[in-house]
Formats: C-alpha cells, sequence, structure tokens
C-alpha cells in the first residue's frame, strides 16, 4: 500500500501558494484492508476512508466509465491493481493530475501529464478526453479562472468545452450543483473571468441565459461591478445582487434565482436590490415620507442587517467606494432615526384613542417615524 498527496495540495505548493486541505490517494490496498487498518468509511459513491488519528479523508485509487448523461453517471472502479497514473488521468486539469508520495524524502512530483509544464505557462489544460463525459468540469474550469485568474484555458480545451455544451452535456446538470460551483466562483477574487469563460464556451447560455450577453458597454460594466464588489470583500448575496441588476430585470433575476436554486436568504437581497437599486442610489431626492415607505418596502426595521447588504449591493453596482456614496449614510441615519421613536407608546396610544383600528395605528407609527426622519440636518440644508 502506497499513500500519495494529489490534485490541488501539489499545485498550490508549486505556484507559492498556501496549501489548505490535503488530498491523499491509496493504491494497492482494498476496502477490506482499509478497515483492518483502522481506516474509517465514508463514500457513498466510491470507497473514501477517515484516517483513524487524523480523520483525513483517503480515497483508493480508482477508475471511471461514463455509463449516463449528466455528472453522475458513472461507474467507478476501486481494486489493489489500479494505478497511480490511471487515477491520475481521470482528473479534469494537468495542474490537477500531480502527485507526490506521502512522507519521501525526496518529494519528487509524479506528473505523467505536463502538469508542471502548465503551472509554469499559466494553462489550464484537459488531461484526456474523458474530460467531456463531466459537464461540472466546465463550472470548475470558470471557477478556477475566477481563482488562478492569470491562466488561460488552452485552445483545444476551450474547443472541448464548447463541444460539451453542443451536445447538450450541461443541459444535466442539476440547478444545486450549478449554484454550488457559481457561488464559489463568486467568492474568488476575479468573478468576471468566471463569467467570461461561461459566456467563452456557451454554457452561459444554457444555464444562465439571463446573464448571457453580448459585447456591450453593459456587459463590460456589469463585469466591472462583480470584480468590484470582489475587492469590497462584499458578501456572497452582495456580489450576487450587484450582479444581477445589471444583467437582468427583477423577473429575469426571479426566475434564474428560482432555477438555479439560490437561497432564501441570497435570492431575496438580490431580488429587493433589483426593485429598489434605483430609489436606493438616489435617495438624496426623496422626502422623509419617500424614505420611510422605502424602508418599509425593504423590510428595514425587522432586518436591518439585511438591509445593510441591500444598500451595499446598490452601491458595489454604481461602482462607488464608500465615501463616494453619501446615499448610504442618509439611509442609515433615517433608519436610525426612524427606529428611535417610542413605537409601541405610540401603538397604545393610539389604540385607546380609535380601538380596533389597526390601520390608525400603522398611521401613527409611519408619520412618528416620518416625522423623526425630517428632523435629519440633510433636511435643514440650504
Amino acid at each position: 500500500m502506497k499513500i500519495y498527496r494529489v490534485g490541488g495540495a501539489v499545485r498550490d505548493a508549486l505556484l507559492g501558494l498556501p496549501v489548505q486541505d490535503i488530498d491523499y490517494v491509496v493504491t494497492g490496498s482494498s476496502p477490506e484492508q482499509m478497515v483492518a487498518a483502522g481506516y474509517t468509511p465514508v463514500g457513498k459513491d466510491f470507497p473514501v476512508f477517515l484516517h483513524p488519528v487524523s480523520k483525513a479523508e483517503y480515497a483508493l485509487a480508482r477508475t471511471e466509465r461514463k455509463s449516463a448523461p449528466g455528472y453522475r453517471g458513472f461507474v467507478f472502479h476501486c481494486a489493489p491493481d489500479v494505478t497511480l497514473e490511471q487515477d491520475l488521468q481521470r482528473r479534469d486539469l494537468t495542474i490537477n493530475a500531480m502527485a507526490i508520495e506521502d512522507g519521501s524524502a525526496d518529494q519528487i512530483i509524479i506528473d505523467p501529464f505536463g502538469g508542471q509544464r502548465d503551472v509554469e505557462q499559466r494553462i489550464f489544460r484537459h488531461v484526456s478526453d474523458a474530460f467531456e463525459e463531466d459537464p461540472v468540469r466546465i463550472l470548475r474550469i470558470a471557477r478556477f479562472a475566477a481563482r488562478f485568474h492569470q491562466f488561460s484555458i488552452a485552445p483545444e480545451t476551450m474547443q472541448l468545452m464548447q463541444s460539451m455544451v453542443q451536445h447538450g452535456e450541461v443541459d444535466a446538470l442539476v440547478p444545486e450543483r450549478v449554484w454550488q460551483e457559481i457561488a464559489r466562483g463568486l467568492m474568488e477574487s476575479h468573478p468576471s473571468r468566471m463569467l467570461q469563460v461561461l459566456h467563452d464556451s456557451g454554457a452561459m447560455e444554457r444555464i444562465m441565459p439571463e446573464l448571457a450577453w453580448s459585447a456591450t458597454a453593459s456587459s463590460e460594466h456589469a463585469l466591472q461591478v462583480i470584480d468590484f464588489a470582489a475587492r469590497q470583500n462584499s458578501s456572497l448575496a452582495v456580489r450576487w445582487a450587484a450582479l444581477l441588476v445589471h444583467c437582468t430585470g427583477r423577473d429575469q433575476a426571479k426566475a434564474l434565482c428560482e432555477r438555479i436554486r439560490v437561497p432564501n436568504d441570497v435570492r431575496e437581497i438580490a431580488l429587493i436590490t433589483c426593485t429598489e437599486h434605483r430609489h436606493i442610489r438616489f435617495n438624496a431626492e426623496m422626502t422623509p415620507e419617500m424614505l420611510v415607505v422605502l424602508l418599509e418596502r425593504c423590510d428595514a426595521f425587522r432586518r436591518p442587517a439585511r438591509f445593510h447588504e441591500i444598500i451595499d449591493a446598490a452601491r458595489c453596482s454604481s461602482l462607488m467606494q464608500l465615501a463616494e456614496f453619501p446615499q448610504q449614510n442618509l439611509l442609515e441615519l433615517s433608519l436610525n432615526a426612524a427606529q428611535s421613536i417610542p413605537s409601541r407608546q405610540i401603538a397604545q396610544s393610539a389604540a385607546q384613542q380609535v380601538p380596533n383600528q389597526p390601520l390608525y395605528i400603522a398611521e401613527q407609527i409611519f408619520a412618528a417615524r416620518v416625522a423623526a426622519v425630517g428632523k435629519l440636518p440633510h433636511f435643514f440644508q440650504g
């Protein structure tokens, strides 16, 4: 039995990046031998085991055969005679198909497919034609492009990706996996690269047609917006909302979020931002009444933290630093002022004056909020 460190750990070490997670592959062993050695089986689709001490995951070397459309349609084969090279050959990119024997003194890189060369030349290149059997690999390359923005895609690999799209492989992707990869790519340093790769391969038109674009100034601005949000270290919800503001209308945004199963909290921020971003950007022209109505529409009184993310998304969609966006300060001051009123006392007093009239209570609270916002210095300037 031999154990190897494989994939991203080897790649990132060559790039001089911190090694986060280490993937281990075991050759010359069987599931029974792993269990006998104290490892705990956890894999559902293929044998993966937890180390008895470190609890790190160790996978048996395997080969795979396509059995049905989509990324789940594979039959795996694990046996002691499966070699390390056979295991590496099933991987997506050459830069992810390198290994180092664990614990070896010389730390020689086992590189049967030219991964070191492609790391040096900053190229994403598929290992073999088996790449086209798994449509998730298109999403993974797009996500890698967002992380390693200095890398380019080999022409033959891009051609293979385009062929996969044309033959309908991406149509078999399940929505949850699409969102998982998109979300991870959005949180990288250059998420515009992911969107560009999806566009160039044709996958964007198939999996997220609401975000498909042509070479227009608006499209270029959308790419700038998503990278700007990344530089601001914005949350996933803010990045997604800022992107949807410039690429779709609200109805399209809603359809997209529902189709790829965007989580509710992220979807809500995106949809409210799509509806209200113009009002947020031009709130300096609003009256106190209009500001309070805006706060109510955004449910800011019940969910102030979410409202701050909505403001942040509107700011990012305008490519403005915080100091350049006084609208945010006015909205936050307005929310604080409106929240400062004694709403419970007002409600009790209104209920005594006009019993059994909840609308009257709401009107009194609204009027008090408007009065509080109207006292802000902003409304006395000039």
